[in-house]
């Protein structure tokens, strides 16, 4: 089977993202056959499908036309938390302050425990460094928490999964492949270790019932007997994990 091309990808000029108020993409992508909009939640990014052969003309009237759905779906986004010096983070669960002392010997996240009123989460360098090593550092814990937690999953389900990935997924917070292999959004570490445990039993359920009929939601219940409750905090509070670590306009 041949591969589709990965779309190519434009900026829009900063008129535009004036204009719009936001940052706006135009891809051409082969397999398109009409024009497309969406608005990214989590980026605050305006991203325009169009055929390889429309011209970045016609994404800019496209635009246009749609500008009212734009703005209203824009404003409708939740504000972003960015990394910043002296801001709170929930670290599974529970509030840890953000401390980015600049640039110091030291060159790794370090969490203090003993830290008042909160516990901190020291991240040094210049703030651009210090934002990407908070970031790894997340990510860094989220697969830890989680593979421990879907290695007792797949123990009590008696199923082997594949590889363990984690990243930026803004649509799921987690996915079962066909092959085994299981992802996961580094945001699930910001939540309570319960709802954590909760998405990681939901996906190595998924590697004995590739659906979500009535025999998938016995074994998700067997491994995880709290999923109600968990399942009921990631609609509450769920969208409010995708604020942080958010930097719009980057």
């Amino acid at each position: 089977m041949r591969k589709t091309k990965a779309p190519q990808v434009t900026t829009l000029s900063n008129r535009e993202t004036d204009r719009i108020g936001a940052p706006v993409e135009v891809r051409h992508h082969p397999a398109a056959r009409r024009l497309t909009l969406r608005v990214s939640r989590t980026r605050r990014a305006v991203i325009v499908t169009l055929p390889v052969q429309c011209g970045i003309e016609e994404a800019g009237s496209f635009l246009t036309r749609n500008l009212d759905w734009v703005r209203e779906r824009l404003d409708s986004l939740p504000e972003p938390i960015p990394f910043r010096h002296g801001m709170l983070v929930p670290l599974r669960g529970t509030a840890h302050r953000v401390v980015m002392p600049g640039e110091v010997p030291r060159r790794r996240v370090v969490r203090r425990l003993d830290a008042h009123p909160f516990p901190e989460l020291y991240a040094p360098g210049e703030r651009a460094a210090a934002v990407k090593r908070l970031q790894q550092w997340f990510t860094h814990e989220a697969k830890s928490d989680l593979e421990r937690r879907v290695a007792w999953h797949a123990d009590r389900l008696s199923v082997q999964p594949g590889r363990l990935t984690i990243r930026d997924q803004t649509s799921r917070w987690g996915s079962c492949s066909t092959t085994g292999a299981l992802s996961f959004s580094w945001r699930l570490v910001l939540a309570p270790p319960a709802v954590l445990d909760y998405v990681a039993a939901h996906e190595v359920a998924h590697l004995r019932e590739m659906n979500h009929g009535p025999r998938f939601w016995v074994l998700v219940r067997k491994s995880c007997p709290g999923m109600d409750e968990a399942k009921r905090w990631l609609r509450i509070y769920g969208m409010d994990l995708h604020r942080y670590g958010v930097e719009y306009g980057d």
